[in-house]
């Protein structure tokens, strides 16, 4: 895939012809010193999509984005955004891409509208252009009452809102959301994703990290799930449930020390082990039919084991995470220690 316009005029960049992938990626490695925070990632997201990328902190989702991004350099690997390699042309990468980061890169001191008209003059774009796109900006995030006020007057959605808009002044094709909503309540979190849906609906293309299991299930049309910098799996939400089982029986025992018993229990009647939460006591097990519950629940009561609660569910991307990687989709904070190396 080739470009056969920059658009410098229209302020963005305008792609045409070519595979069709928005962001293709090969081997992707990153070091840092003994770390090895990226270990040979691919990637393949689809133009008109949101693709989300799932994992722990520390899982290497951010130092990926940031290679994507041309922020960090690809120490093994290749990748291209709309064909063009981001290795040999990051000047032409970064009027593709726009970049939202975990933490707000706005100006405290100024207003919502100058931070923008600011980002805007940056970018190359006339005054008066600039102010322009700054109003339009501020009306289709809804801070247009809050645009003369100083930021540091602005909530953390707000000021999350303000980021992302900052992200399209130069009206990219692809844009890159690390961790969109993270500190966010629920209500603003939901306003957040209503966003996002409203961007890939203006023809943007998205690819969004995120911890939140939720999240990846709301938004995503595709997710892979990464752990220890390497990817372990990639689907729809739908393919990565299915494959864990039609139904998950979830048990929490009477007594936490009784879990080994109940696996045994688990592993005679069903053939499989079940997947131990990170909760003292409580057994996920993957049903290929909702029925097998109740072998399930006899065998554990012959053999003695007593359950405090016991449901039968869909899969969530909750249990696709533990039984890929053994545990939840939380960890140790290595972002701020990759990025800063």
């Amino acid at each position: 895939m080739s470009i056969t316009e920059l658009d410098r005029a229209g302020g963005g960049a305008v792609v045409s012809g070519g595979t069709g992938l928005a962001v293709h990626a090969e081997g992707l490695v990153k070091t840092f010193g003994e770390h090895r925070a990226v270990d040979g990632i691919d990637l393949d997201v689809r133009p008109g999509e949101i693709f989300g990328v799932l994992g722990p902190n520390g899982a290497g989702k951010t130092t990926t984005l940031r290679m994507l991004a041309t922020l960090l350099k690809i120490d093994a690997g290749r990748a291209e955004i709309f064909g063009v390699d981001v290795v040999g042309n990051p000047h032409v990468i970064r009027q593709l891409v726009g970049v939202t980061g975990q933490y707000a890169s706005v100006d405290e001191h100024l207003t919502a509208r100058e931070n923008l008209w600011l980002f805007g003059r940056l970018l190359g774009i006339a005054s008066p252009r600039a102010r322009r796109i700054a109003t339009e900006l501020l009306e289709q995030f809804g801070l247009e009452e809050a645009a003369n006020k100083p930021i540091a007057q602005f909530s953390g959605g707000m000021r999350r809102r303000l980021d992302l808009a900052a992200s399209l002044i130069s009206r990219p094709p692809l844009i890159f959301l690390d961790e969109p909503t993270t500190g966010l309540d629920p209500r603003t979190r939901g306003q957040m994703w209503d966003t996002i849906r409203g961007l890939v609906a203006d023809g943007c293309t998205v690819l969004l990290t995120t911890q939140y299991l939720d999240e990846a299930d709301q938004l995503a049309d595709r997710v892979a799930v990464i752990d220890l910098g390497r990817k372990v799996a990639e689907g729809t939400p739908d393919e990565l449930k299915t494959a864990v089982g039609n139904s998950t029986l979830q048990l929490l025992l009477a007594e936490p020390g009784e879990v080994p018993a109940a696996a045994e229990v688990v592993r005679r009647v069903l053939g499989s082990d079940p997947v131990l939460s990170p909760e003292r006591g409580r057994l996920n097990v993957a049903l290929d039919q909702a029925d097998l519950a109740a072998d399930v629940l006899i065998a554990l009561r012959t053999a003695g084991v007593s359950i405090t609660s016991v449901s039968v569910a869909k899969p969530s991307l909750d249990e696709v995470f533990l039984a890929l990687t053994g545990h939840g989709a939380d960890g140790d904070d290595e972002n701020s220690r990759e990025e800063n190396r």
